[in-house]
């Protein structure tokens, strides 16, 4: 659901149908981004690779506090151009800085900065009810076909336990119920804190009233590993076309649903590369996920075609995974109450490259459709001309 919405983070906005959405990060930066910037203006003009160096074997970067995630950078590392990978680590890590503080929106700094300090201070106050949820543990977690087929690895380990009702949206049975019902009463936990000590909290987005950011109170590290050593292997598979085998970063959020929480979720695409959309319960009627196709930013709000209309039912513990730009939302939940968990999975790679380059949109129905109408009208005009020639020569 929350997959759903036009959610824009608290540190970023979604780009939504009607076109008034950013796109950009959801890390935080500190004013030390500005020098590693200034320093790093004749490096920054070079182009990262279009694939990655996979015998390359990147620093580590565990041991700094750096402007963004130490797992971007060593991602990130792979696609630096040959000379920069004979660099030392701080030239490096000055290049692949100033890359990603491109993709924040103007004066995102200094906000990342106070969002930092916000995190710190829940993190600090907040005592969590189920410690064993912040530390990824796979059989606690995930049902046993999911943990066979990522163990596995393979296309046809996955296609053995995904489904795909409808193009580009993939189905498959993901949660253990135990830790669905684990992260509920977290999540239960923490709003019970948040109104006993009426500490002000930001919710996933602008339209929500309820539900909350993951990241805020210390499970960014979990969902970190669940990006990187669950979801990147299937978006490798599924979603290459969009950085799926680069994700890097993620937005981790829930969202509530019912009569006496929020009720439905308009039109819109999300801030991601690849979404996971999870229903982790509990009873309820309605909030269905309808789909409407995918789009880039030029065909956002064309029309839907039939064969792109597919609504999808949300079973707890089961994870629908798609294209961030795949155009959905959610219709009412009329009775009872339902939380998603979603995961929003960002690529700073595809991202930077989306930059440099103008062919990014094969994935988009509304794209394709007008180069293959526009080979059928070249093939025409060619058979025409080659009529036309016959008929004058006869």
């Amino acid at each position: 659901m929350s997959s759903e919405q036009r959610e824009g983070s608290q540190e970023t906005t979604t780009t939504t149908v009607e076109g008034n959405g950013t796109i950009g990060g959801n890390n935080s930066h500190s004013a030390v981004a500005a020098t590693l910037r200034a320093t790093s203006t004749m490096a920054s003009c070079q182009r990262l690779r279009l694939n990655p160096n996979n015998e390359h074997r990147p620093d580590t970067y565990e041991d700094l506090q750096l402007d963004f995630p130490n797992s971007v950078y060593s991602s990130l590392e792979k696609y630096l151009p040959p000379n920069m990978l004979v660099s030392n680590r701080d030239e490096k890590i000055k290049f692949m800085t100033d890359i990603m503080l491109r993709h924040l929106p103007h004066g995102e700094r200094s906000r990342a900065q106070r969002h930092r300090d916000y995190r710190q201070k829940i993190i600090s106050n907040y005592q969590p009810l189920h410690r064993e949820l912040y530390t990824l543990v796979p059989t606690v977690c995930f049902v046993p076909s999911f943990l066979k087929a990522i163990n596995e690895s393979t296309e046809e380990s996955f296609r053995n336990i995904i489904s795909e009702p409808s193009p580009g949206v993939f189905v498959f049975d993901m949660l253990q119920p135990s830790f669905c019902e684990m992260m509920l009463s977290e999540i239960d936990n923490f709003e019970r804190w948040v109104g006993e000590t009426k500490f002000r909290i930001m919710r996933p987005n602008t339209m929500n009233k309820y539900g909350a950011v993951l990241d805020d109170f210390g499970l960014d590290t979990m969902l970190d590993k669940l990006m990187e050593g669950f979801i990147r292997p299937i978006s490798k598979l599924f979603f290459s076309d969009v950085g799926g085998a680069s994700l890097d970063s993620h937005h981790g959020f829930v969202v509530e649903y019912g009569k006496d929480r929020d009720v439905d979720l308009g039109f819109h695409v999300d801030d991601s590369e690849v979404t996971l959309n999870v229903c982790l319960g509990n009873q309820f009627v309605g909030g269905e996920l309808f789909f409407r196709g995918t789009r880039c930013e030029k065909h956002v709000n064309t029309a839907t075609k039939a064969d792109l209309t597919f609504d999808y039912d949300h079973i707890p513990g089961q994870a629908v995974l798609h294209r961030g730009r795949h155009r959905h939302g959610a219709r009412a939940t009329t009775s009872g109450h339902r939380v998603n968990m979603l995961l929003w999975c960002r690529s700073s790679v595809f991202r930077e490259l989306k930059t440099h380059q103008k062919e990014f949109s094969s994935w988009c129905g509304e794209c394709f459709c007008e180069k293959r109408d526009e080979k059928v009208r070249s093939i025409d005009a060619l058979r025409k001309k080659l009529f036309k020639a016959r008929h004058t020569q006869a």
